[in-house]
């Protein structure tokens, strides 16, 4: 049995990146949501906007990882 140590280098490398910049997104949302509450009038509409769009890369970040690896979405 030979394992590729460079690829799977290589998919840890990617797996921590991808994992950091969702966490990095999604606390920006977090950031929007609390922005949101904390202003009134035209800031909570920039907010809430700011925390759909970083709410939504998170999903379809999720959504496309279980499309991987899920065989019967192919």
């Amino acid at each position: 049995m030979h394992v590729d140590w460079s690829a799977l280098g290589r998919v840890a490398a990617v797996s921590l990146g991808v994992t950091v910049a969702v966490v990095v997104v999604f606390t920006f949302g977090v950031l929007g949501l609390s922005r949101a509450e904390a202003e009134s009038g035209g800031g909570s509409t920039v907010g809430r906007a700011q925390a759909a769009l970083c709410f939504l890369a998170c999903a379809a970040v999720v959504a496309y990882g279980i499309y991987l690896i899920v065989p019967q979405f192919h």
